[in-house]
This record gives structure tokens, C-alpha cells and sequence, in this order.
């Protein structure tokens, strides 16, 4: 079924709302979120998801209401593990803690215009070339390999590493050495400077763009229905400035979370190259026809895989940390106790 035009325009006017909501309400008075205000609106968000999901399940189909909450839990668990990085940026650039929410509101506003732009060009090459998924397919799973080869054991935190859009930007536009409030521009001896906050904005902005080389092509392995695609990364992007917040230190206790998303890039790369084998149009492929063996993973089992890999990777995570922080307690009071000259 094709989304009307007027669906798709009140879809982005509601987005931008949101948006713009989220500004005037919570972020242009600088001020650090507390855990309280961090879940009520983390809660909220993820709510409102639910219920859009809900609203396109009665009037799309159960078919496509699945494609939807697959692709949203998908893309919400990969925007999860992105929080790493978006940590190690605001610590490289010593953003206070007050200033932090409009960096972060205005990065992820960049990063979904530009990923809209990547699910109109993913969408526009789908159509034309089927082809495309089993590029897509290897690509996950080769994400899938170098992300469980990486070690997430380290308690250093990774080096962040400017990229070159962000290069380019210190280059063209001249910038000053410190923050001037939450001010992205100031102007110093006549002359107009970038500030540090528009700086990591863009690398906020720019270095989400990078992640979407994976989350992309994840949910397009989900569902071809480019409005599915588009509000599942809105709904998942939205909230995760709170989300930031919320989980603070929870964070470094999700050892297994890549382990987990690894999983699950792995296996919707695999579905998507057998998707790719059983529409199958390419010559030197099984002389262009169809491969009859190849099968089609339903939408529920693909549900119950990535739910299920989520919920095992986190409980695993917080057991084992929670083993690891009980041992090291003992072993603190143990020496402390060893080094007591009163015994």
C-alpha cells in the first residue's frame, strides 16, 4: 500500500514538532537533566512509539505493524550502543554537563535529516536494482564479525577520531578556543568565530551518519516500506537525548550489548541475502532465476530472535558485572583489612 502524500507530510510536521517541543521546552534553558525528569520523558517517548506502532498495526496490517516494532526495537538498540561514542565525544570536547542536552538535541536533529536522505536513496536503489540486498546482506554480516572481534573489555575509553566532515568544518569556519555559554557563534574583535558547541555538534551530527551505515541497510533487511524505515529511526532517535541522561553509568554495564547487536546484524544479514536469493535476478546466480530453496523469515520470528538476543545479551551483561563490581568490593576490603596495623 502506498503512504499518501498528506500521511507523509503530517508524519515529518509531527517529527519537527517534536522536536521543536523538546527545545523550547527542556533545552533552551541550560540546565543538567535530573534522573527524574531524564525517565518521565524517556518513558514518554518510547510510549509514544508504542502507541504510533499500535495506530499502523490496526490500519496497515498486523504484517506491517510487526515490520515497525521490529525495525524501532532494532534501530532503538543500536542508537543504545551509539550512546558509547556520543559519551566519548563530549568527553573529548569538555562539553559541560548543562550544555550537553542542546548539543545532543541538535545532533540527533542532523543525523535524522541525513539519514532520511540515506533511506531515500536506499529506497530509490531497492526499487530499481533487488540486487542491492545482497550488498547489504554481506555488509551486516561483515559488521556483524568486526563488531564481535572488537574488544569491549577495556576499561580505557576508546580515542575519538574526528572524521572529515568535521575536519573540513574546523577549516572553513574559523573557531574559538572556548565556550561562550551554550552560544554556537560569537563574534571576537569584529570577526565572527564557531564556537566549541557548534563543533561538537556537528560531530555528534556526522559521526550518527556513520552509524546509520549499519542501521540502515538493518531495518531495510526488516521492511522495504520506506515510511516504516523513516519513522522507525525518528521514534528511535527521539528520546535518546534523555536516554543519555537516564542510563548514565548504566552504560559501561552493558558488556554484552555489541556482543548482542552483532547477533543481530549477523542474522538480518543473512535474511537479507536469502531474500535477495529467492527474488533472485542476477545471471551469473543460479541463470537468473529464482532460488527455490532459499527461505523467507517471517516478520514474528525475526521479532522473537531480536528481542530474545536483546534480553539475553542485558541480562548477561548486568549479572556479570554485578559478579565482577561484588568481587573487586571483596578484594578492596580484604586488603584494607590485611593493611589494618590494629589486628
Amino acid at each position: 500500500m502506498a503512504v499518501p502524500t498528506w500521511v507523509w507530510a503530517l508524519t515529518l510536521v509531527g517529527v519537527l514538532g517534536l522536536f521543536v517541543f523538546d527545545f523550547y521546552a527542556h533545552v533552551r534553558t541550560p540546565h543538567e537533566p535530573s534522573f527524574r525528569e531524564s525517565a518521565f520523558w524517556s518513558a514518554f517517548y518510547i510510549v509514544l512509539a508504542l502507541v504510533f506502532g499500535v495506530g499502523l498495526l490496526l490500519v496497515w496490517g498486523p504484517s506491517h505493524g510487526g515490520e515497525y516494532f521490529a525495525g524501532y526495537i532494532t534501530e532503538k538498540s543500536l542508537s543504545v550502543d551509539n550512546l558509547f561514542v556520543f559519551l566519548i565525544i563530549m568527553t573529548r570536547f569538555a562539553v559541560p554537563r548543562k550544555y550537553q542536552p542542546k548539543v545532543l538535541l541538535v545532533g540527533v536533529a542532523i543525523a535524522l535529516f541525513l539519514r532520511g536522505m540515506f533511506i531515500w536513496a536506499g529506497a530509490a536503489a531497492i526499487e530499481q536494482f533487488s540486487w542491492v540486498f545482497y550488498i547489504f546482506g554481506a555488509f551486516l554480516v561483515y559488521t556483524a564479525v568486526q563488531l564481535a572481534r572488537d574488544d569491549h573489555d577495556s576499561e580505557e575509553p576508546a580515542e575519538y577520531k574526528e572524521n572529515r566532515l568535521l575536519a573540513l568544518v574546523r577549516r572553513v569556519l574559523p573557531s574559538a578556543p572556548e565556550y561562550h555559554g551554550d552560544r554556537i557563534t560569537v563574534v571576537v574583535a569584529g570577526k565572527r568565530l564557531a564556537t566549541p558547541m557548534l563543533i561538537v555538534m556537528v560531530a555528534i551530527g556526522s559521526t550518527d551518519v556513520l552509524f546509520a551505515l549499519d542501521s540502515i541497510p538493518a531495518i531495510f533487511g526488516l521492511t522495504k516500506e520506506p515510511y516504516i524505515v523513516f519513522t522507525a529511526n525518528a521514534f528511535a532517535l527521539l528520546g535518546l537525548r534523555q536516554l543519555y541522561f537516564l542510563l548514565g553509568g548504566l552504560l559501561k554495564r552493558l558488556v554484552y550489548l555489541s556482543e548482542g547487536l552483532s547477533v543481530i546484524l549477523a542474522f538480518i544479514g543473512v535474511k537479507l541475502v536469502l531474500e535477495a536469493l529467492h527474488t533472485n535476478e542476477l545471471p551469473f546466480i543460479n541463470g537468473g532465476e529464482h532460488v527455490g530453496w532459499a527461505p523467507e523469515i517471517p516478520i514474528w520470528l525475526s521479532l522473537v530472535i531480536i528481542l530474545g538476543t536483546l534480553v539475553v545479551a542485558t541480562v548477561a551483561s548486568l549479572v556479570s558485572t554485578r559478579r565482577t563490581g561484588k568481587v573487586d568490593h571483596e578484594s578492596t576490603t580484604d586488603a584494607v583489612a590485611e593493611a589494618d596495623p590494629s589486628d
